[in-house]
């Protein structure tokens, strides 16, 4: 992934990003003390109205990042379906998709250097006590910045699967995926190893 940002300019943009990793903490929260199923849907509703307000190639970036969430709706859902608690599943089903779908959207809207400020700032307590903040500054930022390279990967062997066979892929594109991932992995620390590594980021 190069960065999650979406070039499509809007007002959050703007906002300082530990303002709006504060609210994405806060409201995360918020979802789990309330049960309520309309109260849920009202504020999936929402969320959907704030993807849909900078427009169609806003809202379009944002719903392919949330469709990886499918497997797990499909799996609480026929769950819930299963033991009979509808209401229930209905609210974890929701639950899930506005937290995801509202740290999808500060992602979007927010740098990724803006947000390893607010990690550095975060760290500062380990600073004093002589450990290595950088490392974990880096870490969420390799986390950040190479989930969608692999989700898009893991999508390309799915696609060159179907092309192959008219059978579903399954887990047969788990070992070539593993692979991929451990060959990024490995070029990623080569970088990392041609820099200095973690000694020339405690030396900045």
């Amino acid at each position: 992934m190069i960065s999650l940002t979406s070039p499509v300019e809007t007002r959050a943009h703007r906002w300082p990003a530990g303002l709006k990793l504060s609210l994405l903490c806060f409201l995360t929260g918020m979802l789990f003390f309330i049960d309520h199923l309309v109260f849920h849907s009202l504020f999936l509703l929402a969320i959907v109205v704030l993807y849909a307000l900078p427009g169609r190639e806003f809202f379009s970036s944002g719903w392919r990042h949330l469709k990886i969430l499918w497997p797990f709706i499909l799996i609480v859902a026929l769950w819930h379906l299963w033991t009979g608690e509808v209401e229930q599943g209905a609210v974890i089903v929701l639950r899930m998709m506005s937290a995801v779908a509202l740290a999808n959207l500060v992602t979007m809207t927010t740098r990724l250097s803006d947000m390893i400020d607010v990690v550095h700032f975060l760290a500062q307590p380990l600073y004093r006590l002589g450990l290595n903040g950088r490392a974990l500054e880096l870490a969420i930022a390799l986390v950040i910045r190479m989930t969608p390279v692999l989700i898009s990967k893991g999508q390309k062997l799915t696609w060159a699967w179907r092309a192959r066979s008219n059978r579903r892929s399954g887990w047969r594109i788990i070992l070539p995926f593993t692979v991929l991932a451990l060959d990024d992995a490995d070029h990623v620390a080569e970088a990392l190893r041609a820099r200095g590594g973690l000694t020339h980021l405690e030396n900045e």
